[in-house]
């Protein structure tokens, strides 16, 4: 190993060691059960917005988004981008302090005991079944986070894909099972910031190494389909293909997704004042779209680089490691150099991390708060609940760590159908118990369920026949789900009035 690369893994390494003491000296807040899945509810609104978007923008942001407009041009990278750019700002306004005042108000530390104390569900029936799509859907969400960092690594350093894959998710682990909430919060939003530096860096740095934007611009013009929102670049034959209407408002269907994101949703419910998400919507809105925007640029750089040979011409997958090979690119013009290029990987790290560990937290009490502790009503004390809380966190991380197994998996693609899972089966439940009344228990059952399994029917039967049906499975799924939630409830009882006299309490606070 060269003393480019030693430079390097050590700011990387400093980065690792640097959150596992966040979450050493976090743990010490976190003595219960509410502390360790909500931090008490004591966010700051900067912390809230950051660590929201933070572990919204997993290492897909710095990866899928670059690998994918390198290969393809601006039209599924730019439609996903203002599909998600626009969920943002609609989540933010409209749900994040209806639900922090409807989560407090019926005393839910969890997305899935939301759902059954909203709708007086004593079986915790609501509580089960979003338990099992939260494991389900985030376990595989998870690993792609496991993988993008044995790839990192791997291609940087010729290091085992499995050993530094398994290393980065034991650090995810220690730091988030020691603090909690607090700890995953408070390392998302010093990551947040460690993400912005990696792109605005690599962004100068490669654009110059190509060229100039110009020449950048020169080349994306030249090559058929990549600058246009209305065709796909087809690196393969140089060619192109149309990106009908009916993709569009497909990839549009991204932005869905934010309105069931267990890991985002918990933000919301965990900021100190919900007077103070104004402020917070306005920063996370304003950091989503400036970084989403600089990534795709990113692909776009890299593509010119390789062009004038400044670096290797990638395929396929490869095509997600761009911003790593401008990195290194960049590692080589010295040590100071080769710092500034570790801090970028470890905005890599920090992406990936941002969102696992929020993810590990989310499914975690999904296994022990929701499915042990409320729906078989095994009571424990609250160390004991502490206890299995860390536990239930490390035994999700090993499943994730085989299903990372394989480092040939997209992180794109495996993040785009948990995205869906949770878009279909928890967006249209979500909303509606916040803003209808009529919605009730037996609604809320069958939209779920309905929700969640059109993504595997879709996905998996209906999208490979082609044609019209070759749509992102988020939109089948959310308006299968939305429109049988409906049905469902009008057709079946009206909610007790302990239930509507609490939404009219909520709806009616200023």
């Amino acid at each position: 190993m060269s003393g480019t690369q030693i430079t390097m893994l050590i700011a990387m390494v400093l980065y690792l060691f640097g959150m596992m003491g966040i979450g050493i000296k976090l743990s010490e807040r976190t003595s219960s059960v509410g502390d360790f899945y909500l931090a008490g509810r004591k966010l700051g609104p900067f912390v809230t917005a950051m660590s929201a978007e933070a572990s919204d923008m997993s290492s897909w942001l710095l990866l899928g988004i670059p690998g994918l407009a390198y290969l393809a041009g601006i039209a599924e990278a730019g439609w996903t981008i203002i599909g998600l750019a626009v969920g943002t700002y609609l989540n933010w306004l409209f749900v994040a302090k209806k639900l922090r005042r409807y989560t407090e108000k019926s005393n839910s530390i969890t997305l899935p005991e939301f759902f059954s104390n909203r709708y007086g569900d004593k079986r915790y029936i609501l509580t089960l079944i979003s338990a099992i799509w939260i494991v389900i859907f985030f376990i595989p969400y998870t690993a792609s986070g496991f993988a993008a960092c044995g790839k990192l690594f791997n291609s940087l350093f010729g290091l085992d894909y499995h050993a530094a894959m398994i290393i980065s998710a034991i650090v995810i682990m220690f730091y988030t099972a020691m603090g909690g909430f607090l700890a995953a919060s408070t390392t998302d939003f010093i990551q947040s910031i460690v993400m912005s530096f990696a792109l605005v860096l690599i962004l100068i740095f490669g654009t110059v190494k190509a060229g100039g934007m110009g020449a950048v611009m020169d080349n994306a013009k030249s090559l058929p389909g990549y600058l246009t929102l209305t065709a796909s670049h087809d690196a393969v034959s140089g060619g192109s293909t149309p990106y009908t209407l009916l993709t569009i408002f497909s990839t549009l269907a991204w932005g869905l997704g934010y309105f069931g994101m267990p890991h985002i949703l918990l933000r919301f419910m965990a900021i100190e004042d919900d007077n103070k998400l104004k402020l917070s919507r306005r920063v996370a809105s304003v950091w989503v779209v400036i970084s989403m925007c600089a990534a795709l640029l990113i692909g776009m750089v890299g593509l010119q680089m390789s062009k004038v040979g400044a670096v290797a011409t990638l395929e396929g997958s490869e095509s997600e490691t761009i911003i790593v090979k401008i990195a290194d690119l960049l590692a080589s013009n010295g040590i100071l150099a080769a710092l500034f290029a570790g801090i970028v990987l470890s905005g890599i790290l920090a992406a990936t991390m941002s969102t696992a560990d929020s993810q590990l937290l989310a499914a975690s009490s999904s296994v022990s708060n929701d499915i042990l502790v409320k729906f078989f009503g095994i009571k424990l004390k609250e160390k004991r609940a502490l206890l299995i809380s860390r536990l239930s966190l490390v035994l999700i991380a090993v499943l994730a760590v085989f299903l990372a197994w394989n480092q040939d998996s997209s992180v794109f693609r495996i993040v785009s159908f948990a995205w869906g899972g949770f878009g279909g089966a928890f967006g249209p439940v979500v909303l509606l118990a916040l803003f209808w009344r009529r919605s009730n228990r037996q609604g809320a059952i069958a939209g779920m369920l309905a929700g969640g399994i059109m993504i595997f029917i879709w996905k998996f039967g209906v999208r490979p026949m082609g044609g019209v049906l070759d749509i992102y499975e988020l939109l089948p799924a959310f308006l299968v789900g939305l429109i049988l939630n409906i049905i469902v409830s009008l057709a079946t009882s009206k909610p007790e009035k302990e239930l509507t006299d609490l939404f009219d309490e909520v709806t009616a606070m200023k």
